[in-house]
């Protein structure tokens, strides 16, 4: 299984901020997905678990899933995608949740 290198990951504010602003938006019931072209460079990926969602273990547990789920279904070409897991997330089966992530990536923007 290839790493999650520091390349890929959206860590700024600025970043998190202007994919919000100018993605694509996608929801589904276990998260929500942002998208947004960039020029160059590797696809990326920000996580958003906020404290709505639980406890720290439970924060921990949805943003680990994600990072599995990006580095098994990393999409081609210089993409910034943002996850932002819901409460459901962290009790549905891998599969599910896997099936999910991969169907909102597909939906291409209107």
């Amino acid at each position: 299984m290839p790493a999650f290198r520091k390349s890929e990951h959206v860590r700024k504010r600025a970043d998190f901020e202007l994919i919000y602003k100018t993605g694509f938006k996608r929801s589904g019931r276990l998260m929500t997905m942002f998208t947004m072209d960039r020029g160059a460079g590797p696809a990326r990926l920000g996580i958003a678990a906020t404290r709505k969602m639980g406890a720290a273990v439970e924060r921990n547990r949805a943003k680990r899933l994600a990072r599995v789920l990006f580095r098994h279904h990393k999409p081609e070409g210089a993409i910034d995608v943002v996850v932002v897991p819901r409460r459901e997330m962290i009790a549905a089966p891998y599969a599910r949740v896997e099936a999910e992530f991969q169907s909102l990536l597909a939906r291409k923007p209107r």
